[in-house]
């Protein structure tokens, strides 16, 4: 009998943290603290979040003389297609039509927008 494949979620925190690596690179732990305001997180807290998000196989890490620099293993471009795919799934009911319909009702989406996205589907369609 096969085992369900197990769901692996990101927190916020490691959400943050994934785009820091995503818009920075590769780093050490150290690099990180230092991109974050005053009052910054402890090393030991960020270094625990990095490991997290390794075990779960989102970031992996090479070893630099004695200590480890980080990168993102997980691309964003798949993390927001997920992403986007079960906020629809979750909060319209699997409608992308309803969040499209959302974002014209709260006016977040202009009509030259809308008419730039028609065009778009009308051309997809053109290709096949």
């Amino acid at each position: 009998m096969r085992k369900k494949k197990e769901k692996i979620e990101m927190t916020d925190k490691e959400e943050e943290l994934m785009r820091i690596f995503w818009n920075h690179g590769p780093m050490f732990v150290r690099e990180i603290v230092e991109l974050y305001p005053e009052p910054r997180p402890h090393f030991n807290t960020l270094s625990t979040f990095v490991r997290n998000l390794e075990q779960k196989g989102f970031v992996s890490h090479e070893a630099v003389g004695g200590s480890f620099r980080y990168y993102a293993v997980a691309r964003k471009e798949d993390f927001r297609r997920k992403t986007l795919g079960t906020l629809i799934k979750n909060y319209f009911g699997n409608s992308y039509f309803g969040a499209v319909s959302t974002l014209v009702e709260e006016e977040k989406i202009s009509v030259d927008e809308l008419k730039e996205l028609i065009d778009m589907v009308k051309n997809k369609n053109k290709d096949k």
